[in-house]
């Protein structure tokens, strides 16, 4: 048997110097496309190549005992590797360090990019905004509590797009120095203590539920505070020495959220189905106002996946519409769609195009 083991182990040693010869060859051609890319002024990030990628190795892989998770998962860290070569990009995201958010961002990003945190969503915005970083990471909604209403209302003033998103399982823990039956306060995003809502009235009927800024600063705060606890990832229980007192408390097991990747130039093309565009919309205050917004897009047989309203804070019961719709700006239906929904809506707003993503 240990001469078998060490003959497949000498195997193993040849193919991981043919991979890394293969991995550096494959790097330096990330490396001279930037360059071009440098000279021509064009985009690091390209999300429809990468969504392009992913589906060509998930392809080859179709007889490969690599689960689909982590070859995607190699992948990511492949093309992390090359778009750090081609620049090194700045990637915002609403902090401190062990957000949802955060971990949303190394899972887009991977670990060879620089990371920013911000103190707000408008910062993250901002900071995209003037350039001060290349990409910002943002959550839009939770498949348990809907929309996250403040990136919502940001997306209504800023000129950036929506050049990606990505969808993470949300797995939430009660973190505290305290056993239950001495935890008065729960610190938390309010989504996040909405997704948690019914444990948490089990399990602590009589805490106080207290809505901060991010998971990671109400995991901050029980740090510090006798009686505190704080709903949140577990990274970030051990990013800042808070023990876990119980695991998976979201109300729903599949929990997942959706963030978008904001960037100052739109995403292309990807094709075969697997763009998605995001529009804001105003109608005017009259019967039928809704349905006729809708109906180029059912006359072209795009298909709408949501649909939402906000207050428009303009003035009082006046609302817009955030929709998605399966297909991309540039495509022949959706110009004409967007061609008759400006003719009879007062705001029609592209919010960009990108390859839709599915649950990682």
């Amino acid at each position: 048997m240990k001469k078998d083991i060490s003959a497949i182990r000498t195997r193993i040693d040849t193919i991981d110097q043919q991979v890394v010869k293969l991995l550096n060859a494959r790097l330096k051609c990330a490396q001279k496309i930037g360059e071009l890319k440098h000279g021509a002024k064009g985009r690091i990030y390209v999300a429809e190549r990468e969504a392009d990628v992913l589906r060509r190795v998930a392809a080859a892989n179709k007889d490969g005992v690599l689960k689909p998770a982590a070859l995607q998962a190699i992948y990511r860290e492949i093309m992390s590797a090359a778009l750090a070569l081609e620049k090194p990009l700045v990637i915002a995201y609403l902090g401190p360090e062990a957000t949802n958010t955060h971990a949303a961002a190394l899972k887009k990003f991977g670990a060879s990019v620089d990371y920013r945190p911000m103190p707000s969503l408008a910062d993250v915005f901002t900071a995209v905004e003037k350039g001060e970083a290349d990409y910002g990471v943002v959550p839009i909604e939770n498949s348990t509590e809907g929309s996250v209403r403040d990136s919502l209302d940001l997306f209504v003033e800023t000129p950036l797009k929506i050049v990606a998103e990505l969808q993470l399982e949300i797995e939430h823990t009660l973190l505290s120095h305290e056993p239950l039956e001495k935890i008065q306060r729960v610190y938390s995003k309010d989504q996040a203590l909405a997704q948690c809502r019914r444990w948490l009235q089990r399990n602590l009927p009589h805490a106080q539920l207290v809505d901060v800024d991010s998971t990671a600063l109400g995991v901050q705060r029980a740090a510090k505070e006798k009686g505190a606890a704080a709903v949140g990832p577990r990274l970030a229980g051990e990013r800042y020495g808070v023990p876990a007192v119980a695991s998976r408390i979201q109300d729903q097991k599949n929990n997942t959220s959706r963030f978008g990747i904001l960037g100052r130039e739109p995403s292309g093309v990807v094709g075969h189905g697997h763009d998605k565009t995001s529009l804001l919309v105003s109608l005017h205050h009259e019967p039928g106002a809704l349905l006729r917004a809708l109906t180029p897009f059912h006359r072209r047989k795009l298909n709408l996946t949501r649909i939402e309203s906000r207050p428009s804070r303009l003035r009082p019961w006046d609302y817009i519409f955030f929709l998605d719709v399966s297909g991309h700006y540039d495509e022949p239906a959706m110009q004409k769609a967007l061609a008759d929904l400006r003719r009879q809506c007062p705001l029609v707003k592209w919010l960009g195009s990108y390859p839709a993503a599915k649950a990682v």
